[in-house]
């Protein structure tokens, strides 16, 4: 099964007044990259998020996003009475402030360090948001393989059109080859009859045998276009299973067999036709290597 590496997911709970919401987003990668964005007081979690995702999904750069919002009173910070004091007689001891006039911002001076304090049941709220958030987490994961599976079945359909007209190329190029070497030998033929006429000599049969043998293993293609179809059943066989492998770089790699054999056959092969055959094939290819970035 061919997936994409584009997507997108999320979910929601609202559990004992506190509210989770979780989103997904992927995009291509050569490898698996998680980005795990979570509030401040959830970030020890963030392993056991990774380990969620990579366990599921092999390939592009994951983006997670976490919010919680937590409507009990329990989510109060406490203020520190004694570090604020603290901070309130430094600064009414300053030698610049005079009596009675110094004006407090009372924002900045929540703000400064030590004068709000988590809640003391801090550890408890976080267990409360792992049980909610892992689950939770399945949910999103889900959402988001559904609608990599549906780009994956574009993909799938462009490839398979690829396979097709490769295939089909391929096929016209092996009945074309033969063709090639009796078309030198005949052209071959009557230049030299040509040049005998004119110049009044004779060619030994052994002569042109051996010249048309030469040109023959020059351009002989065989062994390319053997290889290269072994290249498209292996291709075949890659879109047609059934598991969930990731075959993204596989895909790549065979891209870049299947090129080199064409390059090689288009090098070897003079006939105008081939070459243009050749061509059509490296276009699939390069379409099958594009498609190939955007595969799991």
């Amino acid at each position: 099964m061919i997936l994409s590496m584009t997507g997108f997911g999320d979910a929601s709970a609202y559990v004992d007044r506190v509210h989770y919401f979780l989103e997904a987003r992927s995009l291509n990668n050569k490898f698996f990259k998680a980005v795990i964005r979570l509030p401040e007081n959830l970030q020890s979690l963030e392993a056991e998020l990774e380990t969620k995702l990579r366990s599921r999904i092999h390939r592009g750069t994951v983006t997670l996003s976490a919010s919680v919002a937590d409507e009990t009173e329990a989510a109060a910070y406490e203020i520190n009475q004694r570090a604020l004091t603290r901070y309130i007689a430094q600064l009414e001891a300053l030698p610049q402030v005079g009596a009675g006039s110094l004006k407090l911002d009372l924002g900045a001076l929540l703000s400064l360090p030590g004068v709000l304090q988590p809640p003391a049941n801090e550890e408890e709220r976080l267990s409360r948001a792992r049980q909610t958030l892992l689950p939770l987490l399945d949910k999103v994961i889900d959402s988001l393989i559904e609608m990599r599976t549906r780009e994956g079945k574009a993909l799938s359909d462009d490839l398979h059109a690829q396979h097709m007209l490769m295939s089909d190329r391929l096929a016209q190029i092996r009945v074309r080859a033969p063709a090639v070497v009796e078309e030198y030998q005949r052209r071959l033929k009557a230049r030299i009859e040509v040049l005998l006429r004119e110049a009044e000599v004779r060619v030994e049969p052994g002569d042109l045998i051996r010249e048309i043998a030469v040109y023959a293993e020059r351009t002989d293609i065989a062994e390319e276009l053997s290889r290269l179809e072994g290249h498209l059943a292996q291709f075949r066989e890659l879109l047609s299973e059934g598991d969930k492998r990731p075959i993204g770089r596989t895909l790549d790699f065979l891209a870049q067999e299947m090129l080199r054999e064409t390059n090689t056959i288009a090098s070897k092969s003079p006939d105008a036709t081939v070459s243009r055959l050749a061509v059509e094939i490296k276009g699939a290819i390069d379409r099958i290597k594009e498609q190939a970035a955007n595969v799991e």
